[in-house]
């Protein structure tokens, strides 16, 4: 018996994902869990794999934006009937829409030639609802946009995700009936489209800085941490060797099992308040940012830390990575110090409460005792979204790293 394939929902919020292309052609063999096809979320493109054996009968969508549970394709036994139902039709006949729009028409001639009437397709079905995918409602729920005022431009006046955006910067696309001449572009400058993953950087940013944050910095001696560092790597062997950022990563756990109030998501009208810390770390990659996470670090060793770090950060640059991968996080680090940057301020990373931006290890002549000597320094900057955090919360949580860091055992 065939077996229809429907898009997964494949991480929490996920109402739709973009198909970049198939891995097999209709008529190939399919074995479950075999890659079947590249699916583009609004966090990380991965393959999905099959869920069932046998033969691919039918491709229903070819690629492009596919709400969550829709019939992409069918997988069956070779030469058995497929019969695909387009599970994306809007209920209601579009008769009366059309009626009334020969009626407006008909009102509109007998107004008399100087008075010109343009009609505009309205994005709604027969019985009166926004046609919308579900990515374009949320953003738009988000952004407190009215989708009945938008324009779509996907199939039949489909209201998509771009669309919102568009109508979000105030840009929202021109109807068809007034001409727009285009701004030519000179012919050395090089235009790229934005990609699923730029334009959801963009969209959860802009989110960000909605938000009312703070930001705490704070200079730590790095003498001790380095040492620590130091004798990590020797004591490792063939595995990963530990890095700075590992040793911050674990640090950073341990504070927050200090301050839960720290290690939480702020979800509107409530605080999520986790009992483990699973921190994100910002990885950069080619066409991005993405923010896998390690969880429970307060449980693991600086070791575990480092394995788990850099399978992640290989991952990532292969673009290997699976949703669960980038699910979970409580809590995220940014370290921009290989680059030589002593200090900067991350953007949160809604939902979560805070995020940690970490510089480069400079020596500095500083006071000791009265007198002048150079010493490792390192400024460490928390962003905290006051509508969960408070000052004195953070700085405190700040206050623990910076004494875990001078003093690593504490922390151990």
């Amino acid at each position: 018996m065939a077996t229809e394939v429907r898009l997964p929902r494949l991480g929490q919020g996920m109402e739709s994902g973009t198909i970049v292309k198939w891995l097999k052609s209709e008529g190939d063999k399919v074995e479950k869990g075999e890659p079947l096809y590249e699916l583009d979320t609004d966090k990380v493109t991965q393959e999905v794999e099959a869920d069932a054996s046998g033969v691919l009968l039918k491709i229903a969508v070819a690629e492009g934006e596919v709400e969550v549970g829709k019939t992409i394709a069918v997988i069956g036994e070779q030469g058995e009937a497929v019969e695909v139902v387009d599970d994306a039709k809007e209920e209601g006949s579009p008769a009366p829409a059309r009626e009334q729009q020969r009626e407006r028409g008909r009102q509109a001639s007998t107004n008399g030639p100087t008075e010109q009437v343009t009609e505009i397709k309205e994005p709604s079905s027969g019985n009166g609802r926004i046609k919308a995918s579900p990515l374009a409602r949320r953003i738009a729920r988000e952004r407190g946009i009215d989708l009945g005022a938008v324009a779509g431009t996907g199939p039949d006046g489909r209201v998509v995700a771009e669309d919102v955006e568009r109508a979000a910067a105030g840009s929202a696309p021109t109807p068809a009936a007034v001409t727009v001449a285009p701004t030519p572009i000179p012919a050395e400058v090089e235009v790229e489209q934005l990609s699923s993953m730029r334009k959801t950087i963009a969209r959860r940013l802009t989110e960000a800085w909605q938000a009312p944050v703070f930001q705490l910095g704070i200079t730590v001696d790095m003498g001790r941490a380095l040492e620590v560092r130091r004798r990590l790597v020797e004591l490792q062997g063939n595995g990963a060797k530990p890095t700075v950022s590992d040793l911050i990563t674990k640090v950073c756990a341990a504070a927050l099992m200090r301050h839960r109030a720290v290690n939480a998501l702020y979800q509107g009208d409530s605080i999520e308040l986790y009992p483990t810390a699973n921190v994100g770390i910002a990885v950069a990659i080619p066409n991005g940012l993405v923010v896998p996470v390690i969880p429970s670090c307060e449980r693991k060793t600086i070791a575990e830390i480092a394995a788990a770090r850099a399978d992640l950060v290989d991952r990532a640059r292969a673009g290997k990575l699976k949703q669960g991968d980038l699910d979970g996080g409580t809590f995220t680090i940014s370290n921009l110090g290989m680059f030589g940057i002593e200090r900067f301020i991350a953007v949160l990373n809604p939902p979560q409460a805070a995020i940690l931006a970490v510089g480069s290890t400079e020596e500095k002549p500083v006071v000791v005792d009265g007198e002048v000597v150079v010493r490792q320094r390192m400024e460490l900057t928390l962003t905290c979204d006051h509508r969960a955090v408070d000052g004195a919360t953070g700085a405190q949580f700040l206050g623990d790293v910076k004494a875990f860091l001078e003093e690593p055992g504490l922390a151990l």
